[in-house]
């Protein structure tokens, strides 16, 4: 990641609001707040509402090697990548330290979640002396009636491992995980 990465995130995109000010990343309290404002949306009006869990599979050992202010920056940065492929209204948010929720009200995520990990396979950060990408695995579930954002948002996190609990590694010879659950 360069420096000059950042800067070209912050540039407006849309004349509604910077991508700056999109790419900011809710705090756990404030993700679990909207997301619960999204599903009393999505109930209300009878639209879909997408989550896509982000997780890095590699950021502990990154943070290891190179500091633990690696892993809040190395997330900000997927974040503010994130959002130039989202909706003005979208939200991404921190529900845990290790990984990223992204909200998408009002949409079925696939397409959404296919962009967004194409773009994150572009990222890469160095370590062990040498460019290594980030091992990125994205879980997507679409809120279902009655269900809760814990419950929704633990259905993308299972969405985002394989069988056996461990994160997609983007440097594997098999495509990158995009799980969907299986619908009730």
């Amino acid at each position: 990641m360069a420096a000059s990465d950042f800067e070209k995130y912050d540039e407006p995109q849309t004349a509604e609001r910077p991508i700056a000010d999109r790419a900011a990343l809710l705090p756990a309290a404030a993700t679990a707040e909207r997301l619960e404002e999204e599903i009393n949306r999505a109930a209300r009006h009878g639209t879909p509402l997408s989550c896509l869990l982000v997780t890095v599979g590699n950021l502990r050992e990154l943070a290891r090697e190179h500091g633990e202010e690696l892993l809040g920056q190395t997330l900000a940065y997927i974040g503010r990548a994130l959002a130039s492929q989202l909706r003005s209204f979208d939200r991404i948010g921190r529900p845990t330290e290790h990984e990223l929720v992204v909200m998408l009200p009002g949409a079925d995520g696939e397409l959404v979640a296919r962009r967004a990990l194409a773009r994150l396979r572009t990222i890469k950060v160095e370590a062990e002396g040498q460019r290594q990408p980030l091992e990125i695995s994205i879980g997507l579930a679409t809120w279902r009636a009655e269900e809760s954002a814990e419950e929704l948002v633990e259905r993308a996190r299972a969405a985002s491992r394989r069988p056996d609990g461990e994160p997609e590694a983007l440097s594997s010879p098999s495509p990158p995980a995009l799980g969907r659950p299986p619908s009730a």
